[in-house]
């Protein structure tokens, strides 16, 4: 039941934001499925004792992928699906407590917190990339090998 009730808090979260982003009526159900998938990738791994940064990353790399594939197959930019997909992951609640110790002058635990967001943001960042950086590779192969 937990598993269930945050895939399906995750899809309903990345599809809204497509509605937000004013992404295409057709593809808001992929963008949903695409930031549901990534949740259920981060929420398993930390449910497995790895650390929230590992998690974001490789649930970063797995929405990225998800949307290459989407935007390949549908014709669609990739931005659509990898936007909305990323919604569920980024770190608002600890920033937002890292905010609150701050204004609290309770400055150890706002640190601690602000250093964690960071670092989710990150490997967020570096997870995109890294998908990105293997599709041109891949593509760069194929294309040499049709020449």
């Amino acid at each position: 039941m937990f598993i269930l009730t945050h895939m399906i808090t995750s899809f309903i979260a990345s599809a809204g934001f497509g509605v937000l982003f004013n992404a295409p009526k057709k593809s808001l159900l992929k963008c949903g499925f695409v930031g549901m998938v990534g949740w259920f990738v981060y929420i398993w791994l930390v449910n497995w004792q790895y650390d929230a940064v590992i998690s974001s990353l490789i649930a970063a790399f797995t929405i990225a992928v998800i949307s290459q594939i989407f935007a390949r197959m549908y014709k669609t930019p990739i931005i659509i699906f990898s936007v909305a997909g990323i919604i569920p992951l980024v770190p608002g609640g600890i920033a937002y407590d890292a905010m609150r110790n701050f204004v609290e002058n309770d400055y150890n635990t706002a640190i601690q917190l602000a250093a964690k967001a960071f670092m989710i943001s990150g490997a967020i960042a570096v997870g995109l990339v890294i998908s990105e950086v293997i599709n041109q590779m891949i593509r760069n192969v194929q294309f040499k090998s049709r020449i």
